[in-house]
């Protein structure tokens, strides 16, 4: 196309519009690109448009967006995509350690509710074997924070503070436990354990003034009803063994209750959290183990135990110890990546798969009736689980 350099419009006393030309050279113009001089508003004409570029340098403008808008969206999908991969990863990464945890803790309580009963067999002093426990548990993180193998927790005096009443519990919890399994099989024990979460909504309703929708109220029937037929149905029944383990259950759901109320605001680990419980727990135990049972007493079957079982009587101390403190560390660092429901239900798993394998162990005799007691309770125990999200 042609484009003047200069142009005016003018208009005349008839209202006829006249164009003057200009005399300079006109010169071409590439046709995408119009450079008009924008004349005064007052010289304008209404009736001629005034045209700013042609219609092949619009269309050219619009494909041209439209290749931009496409590359740009291509590139966001891109990047989503890699993103969405990664999050997607990093589930499944996480599914697996969660699923390592499970596994662990599972295994690592079997192994100890094994030796346990073996030491406990030949040597039944429970509150000496519960001390042993938790002083290998001690011993093991406190070489952990020397070498600087595990981070030494950052703690202070009002943190102690609110941990005793959690380490008492704790400790007349797991003495209490192992008294049980003194006294009567490790599968009628857990049995009775798997009851614990009665105890837990009867103390959060009657001391805590805490209220509960009514299908948790309505799955503490399963449990009460099962851990009642396990116990009328039980050939080896003790009254000091079943004692044990109610009163196991109810300072366990003590410590739980001080746990979440002092624990508020405190930023440690759960495996750190676990070994300053550990920690305080013995020194709690240690004068109570001496006076019940003493040191006397404890050379007395040291000895008998030695001669009856041989050297490997010392490995199994060792290793009931040692497995105690791993079994309970891997349930609290699971806690830090799963939720409590979560948890819950892996404890309910955990108390099947000790429950079996001690039966089959120590091939402890199990009347039907007695195994329908057991289902009905950890059946309860799960339903209570789901209950109480």
């Amino acid at each position: 196309m042609m484009c003047s350099l200069k142009q005016s419009y003018v208009i005349g006393t008839n209202g006829v519009v006249s164009q003057r030309r200009n005399p300079f050279v006109q010169l071409p113009v590439l046709s995408s690109i119009s450079m008009p001089k924008i004349p005064n508003l007052s010289s304008i004409s209404v009736a001629k448009p005034l045209h700013i570029a042609s219609v092949e340098s619009l269309g050219s403008l619009e494909i041209g967006n439209k290749r931009r808008s496409l590359v740009v969206k291509k590139a966001y999908d891109a990047d989503r995509s890699e993103g969405e991969g990664v999050v997607e990863k990093a589930e499944a990464a996480r599914k697996v350690k969660i699923g390592f945890y499970f596994a662990t803790w599972w295994f690592l309580n079997v192994i100890f509710n094994i030796y346990n009963k073996k030491v406990l067999n030949a040597f039944p002093f429970p509150w000496l074997t519960s001390t042993l426990s938790l002083a290998a548990g001690s011993l093991i993180m406190l070489i952990s924070w020397a070498t600087k193998v595990a981070e030494a927790p950052n703690t202070d005096v009002e943190f102690w503070k609110s941990l005793f009443p959690v380490a008492l519990a704790h400790t007349i919890g797991h003495v209490a436990a192992t008294v049980s399994m003194s006294k009567v099989a490790v599968s009628f024990t857990h049995i009775i354990k798997s009851g614990e979460p009665a105890f837990s909504v009867l103390v959060s309703r009657f001391i805590l003034g805490e209220t509960f929708p009514l299908p948790v109220y309505l799955s503490l029937v399963p449990i009460i009803g099962g851990c009642g037929l396990a116990a009328l149905t039980e050939l080896n029944f003790n009254m000091t063994g079943f004692m044990g383990a109610m009163i196991s259950n109810l300072a366990f759901v003590f410590r739980n209750i001080f746990s979440k109320r002092g624990m508020k605001g405190k930023s440690v680990s759960g495996m750190n959290y676990y070994a300053c419980l550990s920690l305080l727990s013995l020194l709690i135990l240690t004068p109570f183990a001496i006076a019940v049972e003493g040191p006397q007493l404890w050379a007395v079957g040291w000895q008998k135990a030695i001669t009856e079982i041989g050297p490997h009587f010392i490995w199994w101390v060792a290793a009931q110890s040692i497995f105690y403190h791993l079994y309970n560390q891997v349930s609290y660092m699971s806690l830090d990546e799963i939720s409590p429901l979560t948890f819950s239900i892996g404890n309910t798993m955990k108390r099947i798969s000790v429950i079996v394998s001690s039966i089959i162990i120590f091939r402890t005799p199990v009347q039907p009736v007695n195994a329908l007691g057991a289902a009905i309770a950890v059946l309860g125990t799960f339903l209570y689980s789901q209950a109480k999200q």
